[in-house]
């Protein structure tokens, strides 16, 4: 199952299942309703965010795997993806875990092939704040940062959360997998000395363009990822290559702390980064940046240069 959210005439997000063929959406809350009215069921919970319907656990599988079966019966909760503007498919999750140096390459293109691995994983924190979805503007904030950067990378998003996870117990604790952009000012967090600044402008975290639910997958994941600037291809990998894998991860994290439906963890960024580039490139107003992830599609943002207050 395909997951997006996007905003409705009063601006309010709502969630929606993609069919397959990703021509259609299927407001979920309004085809929960229509259901219920016609089984003269005022009680029942009908999810408005993605959020709410990770919260219903297996009902809100049901009801996302009923509207996908039967969305023809209603016609007020079906829309053309052409007609809606779609959002991140998470929002409003209370953390966002980052990854560094989870990818050989990416260590060697900084430190050389002969340099150290980390024994564990490197995390770190991204402000939900910055989350913004498909299509909107990644803004460059002229005087503040000259050396904005992408990074793509695999996000995972947590169904059930919980403290002390085992590693073979992660697989029943994820909703789903999409797309990330970790959107780094590499000057601010040279400045600062820690990443946190540098990781959570405003617009530095796109994500999507839809959440596709763990079923889909096969486990392990050995998924292509790319990372796109102008149609150039800067980066190019597998998930497979991971120094730490997705179970790992999300064993590590919650270790000693307690991981909330919905919350976000990015796996860690490929080689291609420009930072790495011989003199490094970095982005620029007018830039399109394009994430591609197998099985999620292709996450595209532009660069702008931020004029506001």
């Amino acid at each position: 199952m395909r997951f997006v959210q996007y905003r409705a005439g009063d601006g309010a997000l709502r969630a929606a299942l993609m069919p397959p063929d990703g021509s259609i959406l299927v407001d979920l809350a309004q085809a929960c309703h229509e259901t219920a009215h016609a089984a003269h069921d005022s009680a029942t919970r009908c999810p408005l965010t993605m959020l709410d319907l990770i919260g219903m656990g297996d009902a809100g599988l049901r009801l996302a795997r009923d509207a996908g079966e039967r969305h023809g019966s209603w016609p007020r909760a079906v829309h053309a993806v052409d007609d809606v503007r779609l959002a991140s498919p998470i929002h409003g999750c209370l953390d966002v875990y980052c990854v560094g140096v989870n990818y050989h390459e990416h260590s060697a293109e900084f430190q050389g092939e002969d340099a150290d691995l980390p024994q564990t994983p490197i995390v770190f924190s991204k402000t939900a704040g910055s989350i913004i979805g498909p299509g909107d503007d990644i803004l460059l904030q002229t005087g503040l940062s000259e050396e904005v950067d992408y990074e793509a990378e695999l996000a995972v998003v947590l169904a059930a959360g919980g403290r002390n996870i085992a590693r073979e117990d992660v697989h029943d604790h994820i909703f789903g997998f999409t797309a990330l952009n970790d959107v780094t000012a590499r000057d601010l967090q040279r400045s600062h000395q820690q990443w946190l600044l540098g990781k959570s402008l405003d617009t530095f975290c796109p994500i999507g363009p839809v959440l596709v639910h763990i079923s889909a997958f096969d486990w392990p994941l050995e998924l292509d990822i790319a990372c796109y600037v102008n149609d150039e291809l800067r980066q190019q990998s597998n998930t497979k290559h991971l120094l730490f894998d997705v179970p790992e991860l999300v064993s590590t994290i919650s270790r000693g702390r307690t991981l909330n439906p919905g919350d976000i963890i990015a796996t860690g960024t490929p080689r291609g980064v420009g930072m790495g580039f011989q003199p490094p490139r970095f982005l620029k107003p007018g830039d399109i940046v394009t994430v591609e992830l197998e099985r999620v599609g292709r996450l595209t943002n532009a660069c702008t240069e931020d004029r506001g207050g």
